[in-house]
């Protein structure tokens, strides 16, 4: 059986972090990607990366519409192994935080921490005021991964998506998913 990992892509900055992931999956044999793609996210997508809403949904497995409330993925008795918003907004983050399930994202995401399983959230903002700050520490504990896009230099990256693969990287890392052409491991300073 596939491993259903939820990938969802809101409206804050970053949106290149979910669209990569997905480009990822794909190329998993053994994962089948669910997206969750909020109009925000969309929009910023457009605007960041140059791709339409089309073009990011035939990057999934399955496609979610983020109003239908009752999809799959709003119940516990459909088994995924895992969920990643990538970017996660502040609203996104704070309506999760606060039990407002009022989209299929939060919802998802509800069920998600609800089952014990894997909940990542890419959070995308700077700097972060105390309620930020509040609600990824109600998040984390809740059992969610704050696994802010922060760069990692050590691997002197000489472009963007030598960045962004890393990031993503580390995130299969946290999912169990092999990715060995996207993460360079440290090998200490001697090496």
């Amino acid at each position: 059986m596939k491993k259903k990992i939820i990938v969802a892509i809101t409206g804050a900055t970053g949106s290149i972090y979910g669209t990569r992931l997905l480009e990822i999956l794909q190329t998993v044999d053994d994962v089948e990607s669910h997206l969750i793609l909020s109009s925000a996210g969309a929009l910023t997508a457009k605007h960041e990366i140059g791709i339409n809403k089309q073009a990011i949904e035939s990057l999934a497995d399955v496609v979610h519409n983020p109003k239908d409330i009752g999809a799959t993925l709003s119940s516990g008795s459909f088994i995924t192994h895992g969920m990643v918003i990538a970017p996660c907004s502040m609203k996104t983050l704070g309506s999760i935080a606060n039990g407002i399930a009022d989209n299929l994202v939060s919802r998802a995401a509800d069920v998600i921490l609800k089952e014990r399983r894997k909940l990542i959230l890419m959070v995308r903002e700077t700097p972060l005021n105390l309620v930020h700050l509040r609600n990824m520490t109600t998040l984390s504990e809740m059992g969610a991964i704050i696994a802010p896009p922060v760069p990692a230099f050590y691997t002197q990256p000489k472009t963007i998506d030598d960045i962004v693969n890393h990031t993503v990287g580390r995130i299969l890392d946290t999912l169990d998913i092999s990715n060995a052409n996207y993460v360079r491991r440290w090998q200490g300073l001697s090496k």
